[in-house]
């Protein structure tokens, strides 16, 4: 079996999108009517963004040893300072780093500032947890082909004829 490289190169594709049912943040749509159910809009990632998400340990590991260094200096003012500064003033873990840029990047509707997404880590954990799994899911499913384009709507020609005249 062979992969048709050709065929692959020219198809257009689409990252999966899914509505997450979010009942314990109804308090936060606006506009929902009766048994409308409140529901978050994600997508899958791309090549590049799956990067930057894996890259956020990276930088969280990085602010931790920075806070770390700080401390053992007992600069306590400087340290709090330099906490404020990168945004944390807690060590956290490489998972919820990740997970975080995960929300943030993949949230269709609402979009999720960084700022929403740690905080909706913090009181909703549960449903920030469900959100984050259901990016990674999509992701991990890849894009989805797009339809193929449609003919020009000019019907072919028939067959040329076989008389002479």
């Amino acid at each position: 079996m062979d992969f048709d490289v050709n065929k692959f190169a020219s198809t257009s594709f689409k990252r999966r999108e899914e509505d997450v049912p979010v009942p314990d943040l109804r308090e936060w749509f606006k506009g929902l009517k009766e048994g409308e159910k409140p529901v978050w809009r994600v997508r899958g990632l791309t090549g590049e963004e799956l990067a930057r998400v894996n890259e956020a340990s990276a930088r969280n590991r990085n602010k931790n040893a920075v806070i770390e260094a700080l401390n053992s200096d007992k600069a306590e003012k400087v340290t709090d300072a330099i906490k404020e500064l990168i945004g944390t003033s807690e060590r956290v873990p490489d998972d919820l780093a990740r997970r975080i840029e995960l929300l943030t990047i993949g949230s269709v509707a609402p979009e999720c500032s960084h700022q929403v997404a740690v905080k909706l880590a913090e009181a909703y954990p549960v449903e920030f947890y469900e959100l984050t799994t259901k990016i990674t899911q999509l992701t991990g499913m890849g894009s989805e082909p797009g339809k193929p384009k449609r003919s020009s709507g000019s019907q072919a020609s028939s067959s040329p004829s076989n008389s002479a005249t």
